[in-house]
Parts: C-alpha cells; sequence; structure tokens
C-alpha cells in the first residue's frame, strides 16, 4: 500500500503542477484541483504514519507530501484571489 499510494501521489504531483504552471488564469479547475490536492494530502500523511513504511521511499514521500501541501496553498489562493477588482480608496 505504501508504495503504490506513493506512485500515485508523485504522478498526481507531476500532472497537477505541470498543470498549474500552464493554466493559472482558469480559476474552477484551480479550485477543483486544489480541493483533489488537499484529498490528496490527507490520503498521503494517513498512509505515511499509518502502513508499513518502505525504508528506500520515506524521504521521497515525505519530500512528495510537503511539496503538494505547498502546491495546494498555491492552486487555493490562485483560485480564491480576486480578479480585476478595485479598490476605491
Amino acid at each position: 500500500m505504501f508504495t503504490t499510494i506513493f506512485w500515485i501521489l508523485a504522478i498526481w504531483l507531476v500532472v497537477n503542477g505541470v498543470w498549474t504552471c500552464f493554466a493559472t488564469d482558469n480559476q474552477e479547475l484551480m479550485k477543483w484541483f486544489g480541493w483533489i490536492n488537499v484529498i490528496a494530502i490527507i490520503l498521503g500523511f494517513w498512509v505515511f504514519y499509518g502502513a508499513a513504511s518502505v525504508a528506500v521511499l520515506v524521504g521521497w514521500f515525505t519530500a512528495v507530501n510537503w511539496v503538494n501541501v505547498v502546491l495546494a496553498i498555491i492552486q487555493l489562493v490562485l483560485a480564491y484571489r480576486k480578479v480585476g477588482s478595485t479598490h476605491n480608496a
């Protein structure tokens, strides 16, 4: 389970990261990808701390989890920002 989830999360990170770099203007999809990434983070940490770990992948799994956290924060900030609004003082 540890290895399988690691590879699913690693592939998801690559796809999600590439998509995020090229589609920063699509806020609706950014919301979807951001919340799917939150679910991936929960799953990743749940498996990391709950399943029997594979020693070779522990460092990589930790890195993938924390990069997903950073990516989710970026996605959700971009998704919920106000675009084109002006503030008159």
